[in-house]
């Protein structure tokens, strides 16, 4: 029996998670949880599989959480501090790191430091924090699967193959709700209509990225921490079908590819019982219904922040913190109807563009310039309105 803490335990990929986890309870038991603000299903989820210890965002929350179980059979904290002790608990065998954005990267570390296996769904903390998070595994031996489909894919893709062989990576797309309209189309397009993804149920702020292809371009950073492949060997295909998630070429001409149900239930899994499989609960694969599977280049111009991931990538030091901070706020601003879709990209470009490059030599640059940059890029959407 392993041990699992969750940290976003209330998001998308948290929630799928647990479902994993409940399918699989011969062989898994949930001893931490870590959530944010939504404490009605963080109990919910407690009284299901009862944990050993719980954060939830707030001191307040916290407190109210405690009256709830006053029985003592949970210990509850609060705050990112409390997300750090459900990461480095003591009892957990794998940590699964769903949090969103640049909050999920202290957790995230301190998971690393327990030495145990990180099931990595927070893209964000790669991007941001990608030799820190390479450092960290090569001195306390975490291994890292990772979650997204993408990147699950060229795991299993590469698994014995010699790095060395790898031709080109080819992360997939599924273009999100605008791929099909023109860029004249899309500046009127609504909060809604971004949030309608076409394939994929998913927290409302990685929906926005696969709106504007910005996570496609995060997938690119991350994919150059995670298997160590150089910015030229990584590319991008459109793949509205979303059943190829990943595809790698090799040196002798042969291409590798992962394909599987649009469920992010068949990635978590893997990852939780890497390297052995399980049954999965899922319908199989039939590609006679599917019939046809399509594949198209992106259209930088139409979608230039997946453009401007690949600049910031091969620049490297502070440029990637950048990029990810900034997209945050903008799409934030969005997510509260405080700027058009097409600012989106117009905010993050401009705070990418203006930057003058850093070396981030540990955790307090990072931290120090994506509080820079929130700033810049909160100040650049003050002077537009």
């Amino acid at each position: 029996m392993e041990n699992i803490a969750i940290l976003g335990s209330t998001g998308s990929i948290g929630c799928s998670s647990l479902e994993v986890i409940e399918k699989l309870s011969h062989r898994f038991r949930v001893v931490g949880l870590a959530a944010g603000r939504n404490t009605r299903l963080l109990e919910k989820q407690v009284e299901k599989f009862k944990p050993k210890i719980v954060s939830v965002e707030k001191k307040e929350e916290a407190d109210e959480l405690k009256k709830r179980f006053k029985d003592g059979s949970v210990r509850v904290t609060f705050s990112q501090e409390g997300a750090e002790e459900v990461a480095g608990f003591e009892e957990n065998d794998i940590v699964v790191s769903a949090i969103t954005g640049i909050d999920g990267l202290k957790p995230t570390l301190a998971a690393l430091r327990t030495g145990k296996k990180i099931a990595l769904a927070n893209k964000e903390s790669m991007v941001a924090a990608g030799p820190l998070i390479k450092s960290l595994v090569q001195e306390f031996g975490s291994p890292i699967i990772p979650v997204d489909s993408e990147h699950s894919g060229v795991f299993q893709c590469l698994a014995k193959e010699n790095p060395e062989s790898v031709q080109k990576v080819i992360l997939t797309a599924s273009g999100g709700p605008f791929f099909r309209k023109s860029a004249e189309e899309m500046k009127d397009v609504t909060l809604e209509e971004a949030l309608n993804h076409p394939r994929w149920k998913m927290g409302k702020k990685v929906t926005v990225d696969s709106a504007t292809l910005m996570n496609k371009g995060l997938e690119l950073v991350e994919a150059h921490w995670l298997f160590g492949i150089e910015p030229k060997k990584l590319e991008v295909l459109i793949h509205p079908q979303s059943i190829v998630h990943s595809l790698v070429e090799m040196n002798d001409g042969s291409v590798l590819a992962q394909l599987s149900l649009t469920d992010m239930k068949v990635p978590i899994q893997y990852a939780l019982t890497y390297p052995e499989r399980e049954d999965s609960p899922l319908t199989s694969l039939d590609l006679s219904e599917i019939k046809s599977l399509e594949f198209f280049k992106p259209d930088v111009d139409k979608f230039p922040l997946l453009k401007l991931a690949r600049l910031a990538l091969e620049e490297g030091g502070s440029f990637p913190v950048v990029l990810n901070a900034a997209n945050e706020v903008a799409v934030a601003a969005f997510l509260q109807k405080e700027i058009r879709f097409p600012e989106i990209a117009e905010i993050v470009s401009e705070a990418v563009e203006n930057h003058q490059k850093k070396e981030v030599k540990d955790l307090d640059d990072i931290l120090l310039v994506d509080r820079e940059t929130r700033l810049v890029t909160r100040n650049l959407m003050e002077r537009r309105s």
